[in-house]
């Protein structure tokens, strides 16, 4: 078939009929080849010789055992890097910044499964048993000491993988002083017992060089229209009619007040604002707050909600509203994150 000119391409719609294998896409010659590179070099100033190789999947993934790294593919091209914001709101890596970070995260689990780290007995001391399950939710505790905070969502406390990841990305972060961050943390014993394995580990070649690369760009057989159909229905929720109760606490059915305004339009006014707010709060992904919050005015819709003249008391009620429930629902196991995906070999 003729090769696709993702450039010139004459539609959205016609962006989306296009199988995700057949897009022209490589690592090779965009910003992510910067990324790898620099990447490499933090790594061998380290003095670690393994090096990840690195290949474009459907999302970020390590998957499990095997000592590589999948990127997003739409990061690999600017056509697609503006399709992933328009259908999820936000593309995660997006900038070098945020895809460093997620590198360094993903290098910690192909390191441990290159050198089967996770196997020591101190390791297992320090962090866990790695083979106990990857739950559907998992409770943390924001204020907590014993994990470092490197990537948003409090993943070290997920589980004693990502415990370590977490903590071996933020030892392996150019210029940041991790004993002087951590001090009087408990999270400081995990790092200094990764900076004693990572002084063991120099020099040494990897037990495992080489892995299986699931779930790459040749394998994604399905268009784009399937994929952000079911990259979506992955997070959608019905939200019944328990809404009811808590928007009468919020807003008023009475419209006959001077003033009074659709509680929707409120919501279209300052939708932006809340959806960025109640993201900063709960780390939780943009496009998931932005399907919460039109539901919410539908809602609002179809109950004639209405505000009167202060709309700040609203807006904050509201926010703190979605907030809750935002959290509860990570809690009670509507919250998927991606690293699950490790253990669905």
């Amino acid at each position: 078939m003729p090769t696709i000119d993702l450039e010139s391409i004459s539609s959205e719609e016609a962006l989306l009929k296009c199988r995700i294998r057949d897009l022209p896409l490589k690592i090779d010659g965009t910003w992510l080849a910067d990324c790898v590179t620099q990447l490499y070099q933090e790594l061998r100033e380290k003095g670690i010789l393994f090096q990840p190789e690195c290949y474009l999947a459907d999302e970020w993934l390590t998957p499990e055992h095997e000592p590589v790294i999948g990127i997003p593919f739409y990061l690999a091209h600017p056509v697609l890097l503006r399709l992933e914001k328009k259908m999820m709101l936000e593309a995660e890596g997006e900038t070098k910044d945020w895809c460093m970070k997620l590198l360094r995260h993903e290098a910690g689990h192909a390191l441990c499964y290159a050198y089967r780290l996770n196997r020591k007995k101190k390791w297992k001391l320090i962090f866990g048993s790695s083979s106990q399950e990857y739950g559907e939710t998992y409770r943390f505790r924001p204020y907590s000491k014993s994990y470092v905070r490197h990537l948003d969502g409090f993943y070290a406390q997920y589980h004693p993988d990502e415990d370590f990841v977490e903590s071996f990305a933020v030892w392996l972060t150019p210029g940041l002083d991790w004993e002087k961050k951590y001090q009087g943390w408990k999270a400081l014993k995990k790092l200094r017992y990764v900076n004693e394995l990572m002084a063991a580990l120099q020099g040494r070649t990897p037990l495992v060089p080489k892995g299986k690369k699931f779930w790459n760009l040749a394998s994604l057989r399905i268009s784009l229209k399937e994929f952000y159909k079911r990259k979506l229905q992955l997070r959608a929720e019905d939200f019944p009619e328990f809404h009811d109760g808590n928007l009468k606490k919020i807003f008023q059915e009475d419209a006959s007040a001077k003033g009074a305004c659709s509680a929707s339009k409120l919501i279209e006014t300052y939708g932006k604002i809340i959806l960025q707010d109640v993201s900063l709060w709960t780390g939780e992904k943009k496009y998931v707050i932005h399907g919460l919050l039109k539901d919410i005015s539908k809602r609002c819709q179809a109950l004639k909600l209405f505000i009167r003249q202060d709309e700040t008391p609203a807006v904050t009620q509201l926010a703190v509203y979605m907030t809750t429930l935002i959290m509860n629902y990570r809690y009670t196991g509507w919250y998927r994150g991606k690293i699950a995906r490790r253990k669905e070999l």
